[in-house]
């Protein structure tokens, strides 16, 4: 079983970051979210990013109020929206002499052996140049993804098809709990032991809300994908990246399996 030092000594690790946590009234997580990362890469990690957000970044620039609910007009968002996430990123990246790669996938893309050895490449260059690859859904194809998990399954993938070390799962709740946050019961779940069921535990249900889909229920499913593949994951907050980055234990760990 794969302790917390997994934290401290990974040299590669893929952060997933969603849609609630850099659009709209967070917008200003950001540039917190891009000083962390860019602490990793000047250290010698090699970083992969898998962001959320490009449908809730172009809705707006389409007088769309909230996330458009059919498929057309979501892809539609998709399409305006990530070059204006792309853009956002690489401006803010640049500030710390760093250079960002787009790559847009799908869940099928990943499971396919050609169209996976394909990515597999082209990420493993970027990293060898220096470059943070961004990985995000590719909405203006996927189906079903586009609908539920805000890319947490597409990142528990990616850190297989990388080989990830670490697998930091980012959310507006720093940590999983027994109950829902609000519910004065709650209690912070600091470790899950590899296999642990969770039982007892209240996940809620799968969140769609104005510009995103998941919630725990999605994050835990990725983080068993993960660890199953021998990956320890981390779900915490965006907020609190930085701190990760600087060895505190937050968050909750996922002990991983022995395969990695």
């Amino acid at each position: 079983m794969t302790t917390r030092s997994a934290q401290h000594n990974a040299s590669r690790i893929v952060v997933k970051v969603g849609s609630s946590s850099i659009s709209g009234e967070r917008e200003h997580q950001v540039p917190g979210l891009v000083e962390a990362l860019a602490s990793w890469r000047h250290a010698g990690r090699d970083i992969v990013l898998v962001s959320s957000g490009a449908i809730a970044i172009g809705a707006p620039f389409l007088n769309l109020s909230d996330r458009p609910q059919d498929l057309a007009t979501q892809q539609a968002a998709a399409a305006v929206g990530q070059n204006l996430l792309m853009a956002r990123y690489q401006e803010m990246f640049s500030r710390y002499s760093i250079i960002t790669g787009q790559l847009l996938l799908t869940v099928g893309d990943v499971e396919n052996q050609t169209s996976r050895t394909n990515a597999l490449r082209t990420i493993e260059r970027l990293l060898g140049l220096g470059v943070i690859p961004i990985v995000n859904e590719n909405d203006t194809v996927a189906t079903q993804e586009i609908r539920f998990g805000d890319n947490d399954r597409l990142a528990a993938l990616v850190s297989e098809m990388v080989s990830a070390d670490l697998l930091v799962l980012l959310s507006d709740v720093d940590s999983l709990y027994t109950h829902p946050p609000v519910d004065p019961r709650a209690k912070r779940i600091e470790v899950v032991p590899f296999g642990d069921d969770l039982a007892g535990v209240e996940l809620g249900e799968a969140l769609v809300n104005s510009v995103g889909t998941g919630g725990a229920v999605t994050k835990v499913s990725a983080a068993r994908m993960a660890t199953a593949a021998g990956i320890p994951t981390l779900l915490t907050s965006t907020t609190s990246l930085a701190d990760v980055v600087s060895g505190k234990n937050v968050g909750t760990w996922f002990e991983a399996s022995d395969l990695h």
